[in-house]
């Protein structure tokens, strides 16, 4: 029987926060759609997975694509906003890229819990988003991105990730 794990993609203070280095604002629309996918999941018996930015002080990702430092580990801005924190038996997946798979122990984890099926939420829906779906669906995992549930920089970028994962993913969309 397939088996559906809840990923919930960097809803952290950095990117949540009104004022926040990297804000945005459309994270705080999406918070309610995320908790009733968390409400679901656990009421199912699937995990919830926490995949977020762990950034180093000096990372080059900050150089290199011209973003302000952000979700830096161990500071406040790099933890989880308090409407979404995790509970016992979350899991959370540190991340130094765009995709949740890069150089992590997403895949393993996933693989140990039996899960072969993924639903995204979180930000930023053309970049972490769109590369974690990418990288899912060369892994075989069947990918569903709740729209509600996602928010993107701007609209013209976020709806072009959710037609680039629906139509040439094949990502379900809800």
């Amino acid at each position: 029987m397939p088996k559906e794990a809840l990923l919930i993609m960097d809803m952290l203070n950095d990117f949540v926060l009104p004022g926040a280095p990297l804000e945005v604002p459309e994270t705080r629309r999406a918070i309610p759609a995320i908790k009733r996918e968390i409400q679901r999941a656990r009421r199912e018996g699937n995990p919830v997975i926490y995949v977020c930015d762990a950034h180093a002080a000096e990372d080059k990702e900050f150089s290199r694509f011209g973003w302000p430092a952000h979700a830096v580990k161990g500071t406040a801005g790099g933890r989880v906003v308090d409407e979404l924190k995790p509970g016992p038996g979350d899991i959370i997946v540190e991340k130094t890229s765009y995709a949740g798979f890069y150089q992590t122990r997403l895949d393993d984890i996933l693989r140990d819990l039996g899960v072969d099926s993924l639903r995204l939420t979180g930000t930023v829906t053309h970049i972490c988003i769109l590369f974690t779906a990418y990288d899912a669906v060369l892994r075989d995992y069947t990918v569903t991105v709740v729209g509600d549930g996602v928010a993107g920089i701007d609209k013209e970028d976020h709806d072009a990730a959710l037609r680039i994962m629906k139509n040439v993913l094949g990502a379900k969309m809800v």
